[in-house]
């Protein structure tokens, strides 16, 4: 018999990763307001972290209007987290990058989400790469690979 998306199975993992995620971003919220960041603010520059990008790729990356990502870059660029360059590729494209104390933060945010990587710690590696599998698949294999 075929299950539907209503059995108690699928309801239950539905329900559960709900949860996960709303415990990520709650915790992620509270590191950011250490920091006296927004969570959006927060996002912006741990994305930042990993790559300087234009403010069409972090809109992307985020699913918001580039309009709502030039008013968070703007906020981090007055607190000296945050700095428009150009592109070396490209001179007419501005990237946003972090300074060395936005990079320093960001790493400071990574550092406290606890929930983020502890309940991770408890799976062995095998159950983690199931764990990573899984997800892919759901996402359409779409996912980034960092193998």
């Amino acid at each position: 018999m075929a299950t539907t998306r209503t059995d108690p199975l699928t309801l239950e993992v539905v329900e559960l990763i709900g949860t996960v995620v709303a415990r990520y971003y709650e915790e992620y919220d509270e590191a950011a307001a250490a920091h006296s960041l927004t969570g959006a603010q927060a996002r912006v520059l741990g994305l930042l972290s990993l790559e300087p990008m234009p403010m069409r790729k972090i809109a992307q990356k985020l699913k918001c209007e580039p309009s709502n990502v030039t008013g968070i870059i703007d906020r981090l660029e007055t607190r000296g987290l945050v700095e428009r360059r150009p592109d070396p590729a490209d001179r007419r494209v501005k990237l946003a990058a972090p300074t060395e104390k936005g990079a320093q933060t960001a790493q400071q945010l990574r550092d406290s989400l606890a929930f983020a990587r502890e309940p991770l710690a408890e799976l062995s590696d095998g159950d983690r790469a199931m764990l990573r599998d899984l997800l892919r698949r759901m996402l359409g294999d779409s996912a980034p690979r960092h193998d």
